[in-house]
């Protein structure tokens, strides 16, 4: 993955964060987020796919969350929120990205974003909804034989 890539999830995650918690319109913040410069070395249309895609979807990327998680969606903490939401988001969505990327990705945005250990929680999740959201994409490098 590009790092482009990466700091736009970074970016996404924040922006997610900052409309959970505030409630602000999703044009506002992304507005602050352009003139802040906060894109800078950032994939502008994939943070803007993200940040538009996973409240678009958000019905039924909670869904696919609340199937594996130990607690209501809305109860779990919002930065591990954020970053399950996009992670669900891109296994759903982003059909060409591998699902053991868009983990690898939501565990490292857990390290630098979310409380000590969060990662682990994330890791647990994404690989639960990956088994699910992508099981003909794991059961295909499963059966490839190894070199």
């Amino acid at each position: 993955m590009s790092q482009a890539k990466t700091n736009a999830r970074k970016c996404a995650v924040q922006a997610l964060y900052q409309w959970q918690m505030s409630g602000e319109s999703l044009s506002r913040i992304e507005t602050y987020f352009l003139e802040q410069e906060y894109l800078k070395g950032a994939q502008k249309t994939y943070f803007s796919e993200l940040f538009h895609g996973v409240p678009k979807q958000l019905t039924e990327i909670d869904a696919a969350l609340a199937e594996f998680v130990d607690r209501p969606v809305e109860k779990i903490d919002p930065v591990e929120r954020a970053i399950l939401r996009i992670g669900v988001y891109e296994l759903i969505n982003r059909l060409e990205t591998p699902y053991k990327v868009i983990i690898n990705e939501g565990v490292n945005l857990a390290k630098d974003f979310g409380a000590e250990g969060s990662h682990k929680y994330v890791n647990g999740i994404l690989d639960k909804v990956s088994q699910k959201q992508r099981a003909v994409e794991i059961a295909a490098k499963r059966a490839k034989p190894q070199n």
